[in-house]
């Protein structure tokens, strides 16, 4: 039952924090809040009963499996592995994040926004936990329309284009998506004579090769807007650069993970001799996608859009390490999806607390913030270093894991891809250089972090360097499952090499 109330909870919070809002615009923030943390707890209990057991139930340290609408094959299949698992504590830590950073900068309509939120993240959830096809899409779908409302609602100038453009990517390529669902059901009652949308089920479903590549492009396309993967990517920007600073976080650090989750659990399980073929394409495409966001993060002169297409460089590593599929760039890129999502959003919090303060997010608006916030422009430097992939530090762990797996199976790949860690020192250094350091030419005055965020912060800092000096307990944790997603890839009959 434990992983129904991951879900339950975000939801009832969200509906109680509507009508809370009544009682005082804090009411909202300490019920998300509440409601965050308690689902952390949750997940650690559950994981520290079953995650010590990794041959158990096929390596899930949890599983919940309901009738829901028999007839058509379809069940309530929850199920949580160290996979899972770590997503889902980077789910409920940047979730408490974003209603901390949301504190003093969303002022009116305090409920329904928390309403959004925490339905984003149960949704969020749902995809992370879903073993049913038609469980995931509905989870996927859930995120959606809340994330529009947060960006049209209480967004910045462009926020309805923005929101639009967003709800149109990705609703497309959701649809898209539906469709290759659908196919793969008929598909395996064509050969089994079973009707079932069972994620365990549908391994292996017997397909010529000409239906799984169109299939596979299906689920390929809605995770590759999502991650996002060149040329796919153009929503991203904008939606960022429009969004809250929380709708930021949530988008960076957990929505844009869901694209990632889904190319490692769903597309190459699902479809290794279609993923095989495709692979040096995908390969080429993550390649120009690290590449292509470092040069247009440094043509930025907006802070936010700045930080918005470092990540289309950073995730790239993450589709990278997907298509290489072997066990070094596999762990690699659940690392950088992890580190990403913690130095990413902690950049969007910087920034988002730098335009509260002084209204803009224009680089050159700015210069000597060093000298009128030491400790903020100190936290900005050390994730800015986080980002462009210091060693000591997760993103270094991830980045180098993925490059380090590719190099086995595409030397030259992993060899361009490099060349994209070089050039992230370049919009590095433009970003501290002309942001914090230089002289105060705009004679700018505020006050420095506010004890909140110094918390938030200093988690974050410590969450970094963690990851970055010891990685051994989150990749211990992610081994079992890592196994059992190889174990099904060759149940399937092939080996993505």
């Amino acid at each position: 039952m434990i992983l129904a109330w991951l879900i339950v909870i975000p939801l009832a919070a969200g509906v109680l924090a509507w009508p809370a809002a009544r009682l005082g615009n804090a009411w909202p923030r300490w019920i998300s809040l509440a409601a965050l943390a308690l689902n952390a707890v949750l997940t650690i209990s559950l994981w520290a009963a079953g995650g010590a057991l990794p041959g158990v139930r096929g390596a899930w340290a949890a599983e919940l499996d309901w009738p829901w609408i028999a007839d058509l094959g379809i069940r309530f299949h929850l199920g949580m592995d160290g996979f899972s698992f770590l997503l889902l504590m980077l789910t409920f830590v940047l979730g408490i994040l974003s209603v901390l950073a949301s504190w003093r900068e969303i002022t009116s309509g305090t409920g329904f926004f928390h309403l959004n939120l925490m339905w984003i993240l149960a949704g969020i959830t749902g995809v992370f936990l879903a073993l049913d096809l038609f469980l995931f899409y509905f989870a996927w779908e859930l995120m959606i329309v809340p994330m529009y409302f947060l960006i049209s609602i209480w967004g910045h100038e462009r926020r309805v284009y923005a929101a639009l453009k967003f709800f149109i990517f990705t609703q497309v390529s959701g649809l898209l998506m539906l469709v290759a669902i659908l196919a793969l059901y008929f598909a395996h009652h064509a050969a089994t004579g079973v009707y079932t949308l069972q994620y365990t089920d549908l391994i292996g479903t017997p397909l010529d090769a000409g239906a799984a590549r169109w299939i596979m492009l299906g689920f390929f396309v809605a995770f590759a807007v999502k991650l996002p993967v060149f040329p796919l990517h153009t929503w991203l920007p904008d939606a960022h650069t429009e969004a809250p600073t929380a709708g930021s976080v949530i988008l960076a650090g957990l929505m844009l993970k869901t694209g990632g989750y889904g190319l490692l659990r769903f597309v190459v399980p699902l479809f290794p001799g279609a993923a095989r073929e495709f692979a040096p394409f995908a390969l080429l495409l993550a390649v120009i996608g690290i590449l292509y966001g470092a040069v247009l993060a440094f043509a930025q002169t907006d802070l936010k859009r700045l930080v918005a297409y470092t990540s289309v460089s950073h995730l790239g590593f993450v589709l990278m390490g997907a298509f290489a599929w072997n066990d070094l760039a596999l762990a690699g890129a659940l690392m950088t999806m992890i580190a990403h999502g913690l130095s990413t959003g902690a950049l969007f919090v910087i920034v988002g607390a730098i335009q509260q303060r002084i209204h803009t997010r224009e680089i050159e608006g700015m210069g000597g913030l060093w000298a009128v916030a030491p400790y903020m422009s100190g936290a900005a430097m050390f994730f800015t270093m986080a980002s462009l992939g210091l060693p000591g530090l997760g993103d270094f762990v991830g980045e180098f894991l993925v490059l380090a797996g590719t190099y086995r199976v595409a030397p030259w790949h992993a060899v361009l891809a490099a060349i994209g860690v070089l050039a992230s020192a370049l919009y590095g250094l433009k970003l501290i250089q002309r942001a914090f350091h230089g002289p105060n030419v705009h004679q700018l005055a505020f006050p420095d972090l506010r004890p909140r965020e110094a918390l938030m912060m200093a988690v974050m800092i410590g969450m970094l360097i963690w990851l970055g000096v010891y990685p051994q307990p989150m990749l211990r944790a992610f081994a079992p499952a890592l196994d059992a997603l190889q174990q099904l890839t060759e149940t399937a009959g092939h080996a993505v090499r």
